[in-house]
């Protein structure tokens, strides 16, 4: 239990945090900046994951704890009680920042800025770079390593940072899917899982071409 309270904690963190950046510059006319909430997601991430690394691996995102999965690093029956515990987290955010702000209509979401396909392919490329990098980083399903942390940060906020003003650099499910709901705006939603899933879950074999993955947990190798 240990493990899904601190997914529920930590994606709590994400979003409150996160979309709360989004929330804060819409109530302040633009006072926090674009550059300002890529810089919130990757220093909020990177602190989660010194935070809960040990207790839970920090995914605070399905797509994550799915690819793990897929690489044989996470047993499945724990995949959708995390899923379900970063929902909650994530909901929870949102929920709270709605009664802070009631009268906003976004709260974080996601949403293309140009076609549908577009926002597609970019989640898609955007989460595989960062599945790579946490799979590179990561001991097992631990994101443990000294420097995993800064390293993961680091490619959400250059991601958010680039991509950000197109797609609204998701890359992850429940980061859109909470937003979403509180907003009662569903429009593209599918985008933001689907793109996401299907990136994380293609760079577990694009590891594998790199180097031999169950070597690397065998041996410790980081």
């Amino acid at each position: 239990m240990q493990k899904y309270y601190a997914e529920i904690f930590g994606t709590f963190i994400l979003l409150f945090s996160g979309a709360g950046a989004i929330v804060t510059n819409q109530a302040s006319q633009g006072a926090v900046t674009h550059v300002g909430i890529a810089l919130v997601f990757g220093l909020v991430v990177t602190a989660v994951i010194y935070a809960i690394g040990e207790i839970s691996g920090a995914h605070i995102n399905p797509a994550v704890t799915i690819a793990f999965w897929v690489s044989g690093r996470f047993p499945a029956k724990q995949v959708i009680p995390y899923i379900v515990c970063q929902i909650i987290g994530a909901m929870v955010a949102c929920l709270i920042l709605k009664f802070l702000f009631p009268d906003l209509k976004n709260y974080g979401m996601t949403l293309p800025a140009g076609s549908e396909m577009q926002s597609l392919v970019l989640e898609g490329i955007l989460t595989w770079i960062l599945m790579f990098v946490v799979l590179c980083v990561s001991t097992g399903a631990k994101e443990t390593g000294i420097l995993a942390g800064v390293a993961i940060g680091a490619v959400i906020a250059l991601e958010a940072m680039f991509a950000g003003p197109i797609s609204g650099a998701s890359m992850n499910p429940a980061r859109s899917l909470a937003p979403a709901l509180v907003s009662q705006n569903l429009t593209s939603l599918w985008i933001y899982i689907v793109g996401p899933i299907a990136g994380a879950a293609l760079a577990v074999p694009s590891l594998w071409l790199v180097r031999n993955n169950n070597s690397a947990n065998d041996s410790g190798e980081e």
